[in-house]
């Protein structure tokens, strides 16, 4: 990555409320970059409000599933590089909303790729998915860019549905001056998730309130990694495709090592173990069905890229519990999250 090439570059971020987005919204404003978000509010509880983000953008409250609103700010903005990282992100709560979860994920995708074919100084268009987009056959193999899209759930179907449309774009509409990339992380953590029903997040809720975690499908496999190492990903790409490379304008896995692809019971221990003190339960009763082992090969993104984790599993786990102890003393949020950022991109 180069922030020469950042600074002052012009760029249209969805979803800059939520967690991902606001670690993205602030490594491109420590870059330079001239960033328009357009999302939902905030929750209450959240980095955004937390590291006061909003000051550092041009904040537009908005919903994809708007088109015209959509299209307005996104003229308005006349951006070179778009993020789309709005979504519904959660598989549980697919199960209760999955009108919403269509809706806001395939045609959220639809509207944001129509507004940009009539974006002239365009020139980047990355779209988040996620690893849960493939068809997931149980396997131990990780799966690879050129396996089938597919989905159990609502959550992980229309993940799979996004990236079909982005392909058709692609392949109808944005392959000339503009070019339109898919990317598909892991399970992303890091501080300042607070979402619900989410690991990391509700073991942090748990064991600041002296409580234990409750934890379902503790032998559940994901491929865990921080943030920052799937936007630091993401980066690339956009880089990549600004520049003209037609090879980049495709699907792209960004995972951990693999022996980061670690059980959910092994991340409550060592989530455990770097806090101090506590222990957990495991949930009784039935459940939604959750894919029992997912993996990502991220080979070629190694290989084309340079791309690679530079943290670790164990390394996130630290800065994690880091961040949270560190807020809840009443440090400042957004200095602590730069300064994790500054960290992590020393390293690169």
């Amino acid at each position: 990555m180069n922030d020469s090439f950042w600074r002052g570059r012009r760029v249209f971020l969805t979803g800059h409320t939520g967690f991902k987005g606001s670690w993205l919204a602030l490594w491109l404003s420590r870059m330079g970059a001239e960033v328009t978000g357009y999302a939902l509010p905030a929750a209450e509880v959240s980095l955004f409000r937390q590291a006061r983000i909003e000051g550092l953008l041009t904040h537009v409250h908005g919903d994809v599933r708007d088109l015209p609103a959509l299209g307005k700010a996104i003229a308005a903005a006349n951006p070179e590089v778009v993020f789309h990282l709005a979504a519904q992100p959660l598989v549980r709560l697919s199960y209760d909303t999955p009108v919403e979860t269509f809706a806001t994920n395939v045609q959220g995708t639809v509207h944001v790729l129509e507004a940009c074919r009539r974006v002239k100084s365009l020139r980047s268009v990355v779209c988040i998915t996620s690893d849960k987009c493939y068809e997931n056959r149980e396997w131990v193999w990780p799966y690879r860019e050129s396996d089938p899209m597919g989905g159990h759930d609502p959550y992980s179907a229309s993940k799979g549905a996004a990236e079909l449309v982005i392909s058709a774009y692609r392949s109808s509409f944005l392959h000339g001056d503009t070019k339109v990339a898919s990317v598909r992380a892991g399970n992303v953590i890091g501080g300042g998730d607070w979402a619900a029903d989410r690991l990391i997040p509700d073991i942090v809720r748990a064991l600041a309130g002296g409580q234990s975690p409750l934890i379902r499908s503790p032998d559940s496999i994901r491929p865990w990694q921080h943030v920052l190492e799937a936007l630091s990903g993401y980066l690339m790409i956009a880089q990549r495709l600004a520049e003209g490379a037609d090879w980049a304008a495709s699907g792209w896995n960004f995972g951990p090592s693999e022996d980061d692809a670690r059980a959910v019971d092994w991340m409550v221990d060592r989530m455990i173990s770097t806090w101090g003190s506590g222990s957990w339960t495991a949930a009784d009763g039935p459940r939604p069905h959750e894919a029992n082992i997912l993996k990502l090969d991220c080979s070629r993104a190694r290989t084309e890229l340079g791309w690679r984790p530079v943290l670790g599993l164990e390394g996130a786990l630290d800065w994690i519990v880091q961040w949270h102890k560190a807020v809840a003393a009443g440090d400042d949020a957004r200095v602590v999250t730069l300064a994790q950022l500054d960290q992590y991109r020393a390293r690169l």
